[in-house]
């Protein structure tokens, strides 16, 4: 399965589905946030990491996919689970680069600007997570 852009899928999504998505990210970050109060930022912020729109982004991703099957006459369920598959390899590698973030912000802020730590780091957040894609694209990575 390749991965593309494909900006017409915006249209695809009910503004309901939308809504899921939002109240499911607000819902763990207020979650991340009660326990950050609870148990110290330390540890809030390893919830915050979270992505929060990711398990609602792959439930719809897997039921867009099987209906346009199911439309076209096909059992669409195997290619609904490749296609939200994908999506949390994804998301995995995505996970990589935020932690390449996460870790400059944290050792960099105390020391210098704000902007310049999270432009810096949000630079190599973006390169990291390419990166990572890259490595995966050319088979350095295993599936």
């Amino acid at each position: 399965m390749t991965v593309h852009l494909n900006p017409s899928g915006l249209g695809q999504a009910k503004w309901h589905e939308y809504a899921v998505r939002f109240l499911f990210g607000g819902l763990i970050t207020a979650a991340a946030g009660i326990i950050a109060k609870k148990f110290g930022p330390g540890i809030g912020g390893l919830f915050l990491a979270f992505p929060a729109i990711f398990p609602a982004s792959a439930t719809l991703i897997e039921k867009h996919v099987k209906q346009k099957k199911e439309r076209a006459g096909f059992d669409g369920t195997k290619r609904a689970r490749a296609a939200a598959s994908l999506d949390a390899a994804g998301a995995a590698r995505g996970s990589i680069g935020l932690m390449a973030f996460a870790l400059l912000v944290w050792r960099f802020i105390p020391d210098h600007t704000a902007y310049a730590v999270l432009a810096g780091s949000a630079v190599v957040w973006l390169a990291v997570s390419v990166g990572v894609w890259q490595l995966r694209k050319h088979r350095y990575i295993r599936r």
